[in-house]
């Protein structure tokens, strides 16, 4: 035994010395038979039969000092006791994440071949351990260590494993299947020299040079087969196969023409089954797996699976792209699969690779623990505030701190895989814009904005409130198209941050105060300077479209007072626009804006039908239709400041329809209003066209 071995089984036998299996003999038989499954099966170093004694020996003893051995043989065993740590809560539903975090913790990734040799010990001694131990541990193999070892190409193992997790979980079963494979051994090797026979010759005089390779199923591997196809043990047409492995050079066209020749001699000589035919030489699988299978009938009947591939096809289908384990149907990750598989190349030349050389398992992730050994899985650079929104909106919102690992640490703290995550709280916590720094997954931060949006919409109640109660003081008002002003002035988005700011003491009410007076000096002064009166002209009133009515003067035009006058469908003027009248044969005067699309067309074709239109000097009760297009930012949180600005002026809402431009990346967004004025209608233009997100903004 190499001195290295000798030196870490006298470390753990010290240990160990005092503790005991469930049946009595010394515990230090446990890691004496996991070091022969890693030397004597499986073909590790030395290194890797060290660092099983020294997990052993420091799993619960974490005081003993193992600084003299080298550093890989440090890294197994770290890697290791982190793996036992791992105390799943429920297996069958969190499998897939147990077994990425048993990837996680191996930073060498021999490491999960020595839990899977490990795990082989505990089930070949399954029977001393007692029932409610015993059946965790068969959950465990079933969901976590036989696909790991599916995956990794130890099949031997994996076999093993699924046989002795069948004997136990069902006996009767077991029993059955194991007696009719027994029952059957001779039939089948007397089924082989029968069958190969007729074939050897054939083979032989084409000058075809193969191997065979024959393998009869596992009980375990014919049982899954029988529940998926519910069929019976005699319905399992591949419980026996044989493999051709054809040795030839490495020529696409040379491989193919040599397997259909093999298959052409086996279905000459057998009757086949074209309905299971499974041309993968044709159109390989998307994995790259190339290989000609058929089940045939020999001459009693009997079906029997044959897989015809050449010695290339056959080391991809085994260690390649598309090994054996990546056509099965396990679930994987893209990057688990290729570190699993630089695994099995490390596994198939262990010599040949240094603890340098041997690749990283897949960092993107972090795995984290409750107190009460909850797993959790976040991103890589997730903080203990991450961790506080994973588990609950409201726990991350009132989120003070926590505690790793029974240390109290900020909530800005960095977690790492393994860490057992306290969180701590406090009723009168509340987010603020700080956290967004210190979080890195999207629930989170959504939350936390959603959080201070909320605070910002109590603020600028509060805010309003205060301005109005200043300016009932200083018997002032304060006009929305000054406030739109001075919100320019300012660089404020919206009313909301700035009644928010109001409320914060960020804004002084009394700067508002003399920008106010200032326009109300401004206001008088132009009031004193001597006005242009305007010749007085006749008002025509009528009420359009069915609602209340609105006046309109008509300037030269005496003699049309009483006409009915409607507002053109066309372009939807409203009290403010610069308009005309254009007179209708039927429908008495229209009214257009200037702008209207028609209006060149009308003007210049009818001129004698136009009619000079202006506004009385303020709008009747009522209010005029308008369409607003808006193109904005494929990003939700638009919409709402949208309706926000909406929101704030005397018009109301009609209709609001979005549509989603995925070509240009935009909302195509559609807005109805009713509104008292062009005034009151330009003012929310002007604020729409200010928020970030929006592109453009038109009247339609």
């Amino acid at each position: 035994m190499d001195n290295l071995v000798e030196k870490a089984r006298t470390v753990a036998l010290e240990a160990l010395k005092d503790e005991m299996r469930w049946d009595g003999s010394p515990f230090i038989t446990h890691p004496d038979n996991v070091a022969r499954i890693v030397s004597d099966e499986i073909g590790l170093p030395d290194a890797c039969v060290a660092a099983v004694y020294l997990h052993e020996a420091t799993r619960v003893h974490r005081d003993i000092d193992i600084s003299a051995f080298p550093q890989d043989v440090r890294t197994l065993v770290d890697g290791l006791n982190k793996i036992s740590t791992i105390k799943p809560k429920d297996t069958r539903l969190e499998a897939e994440n147990y077994k990425r975090l048993i990837v996680q913790y191996s930073t060498d990734p021999r490491v999960t071949v020595l839990k899977i040799a490990d795990r082989l010990e505990v089930m070949r001694n399954l029977q001393i351990f007692p029932k409610t131990s015993r059946d965790q541990k068969l959950l465990e193999t079933l969901m976590l260590y036989m696909p790991l070892a599916h995956q990794l190409g130890l099949y031997n193992i994996n076999n093993e494993l699924g046989n002795i997790y069948f004997r136990f979980a069902d006996p009767e079963q077991y029993r059955a299947i194991t007696n009719k494979l027994a029952a059957t051994e001779k039939d089948r090797e007397q089924i082989m020299a029968e069958f190969i026979e007729p074939l050897k010759k054939k083979l032989s005089d084409a000058g075809i040079v193969y191997k065979l390779k024959v393998r009869t199923k596992s009980a375990y591997s014919i049982y899954r087969k029988m529940q998926v196809q519910k069929v019976p043990f005699e319905g399992v047409y591949d419980v026996f196969a044989i493999r051709f492995i054809i040795d030839c050079e490495d020529d696409p066209k040379v491989e193919k023409d040599l397997c259909w020749k093999v298959f052409s001699y086996v279905t000459e000589e057998y009757e086949s089954d074209t309905k299971r035919l499974r041309d993968w030489l044709t159109t390989p699988r998307p994995n790259g797996y190339e290989s000609l299978h058929i089940t045939v009938k020999n001459r009693n009947g009997q079906a029997l699976e044959v897989q015809i591939r050449t010695r290339r096809m056959d080391i991809e289908a085994e260690s390649g792209n598309a090994a054996h384990w990546a056509y099965k149907g396990i679930r994987h990750e893209a990057s688990m699969d290729r570190w699993l598989q630089s695994v099995r190349e490390t596994l198939a030349h262990p010599f040949d690779a240094s603890p340098e050389d041997m690749p990283a398992p897949p960092d993107k992730e972090i795995f984290v623990f409750t107190p009460s050994g909850e797993l959790r899985i976040l991103p890589a650079g997730a903080s203990v505030l991450d961790f506080a929104f994973n588990i609950h909106s409201g726990l991350g919102c009132r989120c003070t701190g926590g505690k790793v690992g029974g240390r109290a640490v900020p909530i800005r703290e960095k977690l790492k895989t393994g860490d057992v995550v306290e969180i701590l709280t406090r009723k009168d916590q509340r987010p603020n814009r700080d956290w967004l720094g210190w979080v890195v997954t999207s629930k989170a931060r959504t939350k936390i904005k959603q959080e201070l949006d909320a605070d910002e919409r109590k603020a600028a109640a509060n805010g309003r409130e205060i301005l109005e109660r200043r300016l009932r003081n200083w018997k002032l008002e304060f006009p929305d198209e000054w406030m739109v002003e001075y919100l320019k002035a300012h660089k404020y988005p919206s009313i909301l941050p700035f009644m928010a700011a109001i409320s914060r003491e960020e804004v002084d009410v009394n700067d508002i105060k003399s920008f106010i007076l200032q326009k109300q000096a401004a206001q008088q002064e132009r009031s004193a300077q001597p006005a242009v009166e305007a010749a007085p002209a006749p008002a025509v009133r009528n009420g359009y479209a069915g609602t209340t009515s609105d006046d309109i003067l008509v300037i030269n035009a005496k003699n049309v007072k009483g006409l009915e006058y409607k507002m053109s469908k066309c372009c939807n003027p409203v009290f403010g626009d610069d308009v005309f009248g254009f007179v209708t044969r039927t429908e008495g005067i229209k009214i257009h804006r200037i702008s209207c699309p028609n209006a060149a067309r009308l003007i210049e074709r009818y001129p004698y039908r136009i009619q000079k239109v202006v506004w009385q000097e303020s709008p009747a009760a009522g209010g005029f239709q308008c369409t607003l297009a808006v193109t904005a930012e494929l990003d939700h949180p638009v919409l709402s400041a949208i309706m926000d600005v909406i929101g704030q002026f005397k018009v109301s809402m009609r209709s609001f329809n979005v549509k989603e431009n995925l070509r240009n990346g935009t909302y195509e967004i559609t807005i109805r209003l009713l509104v008292p004025s062009s005034a009151e209608l330009d003012k929310v233009i002007s604020l729409v066209s200010n928020i970030r997100q929006v592109i453009k903004v038109h009247r339609i």
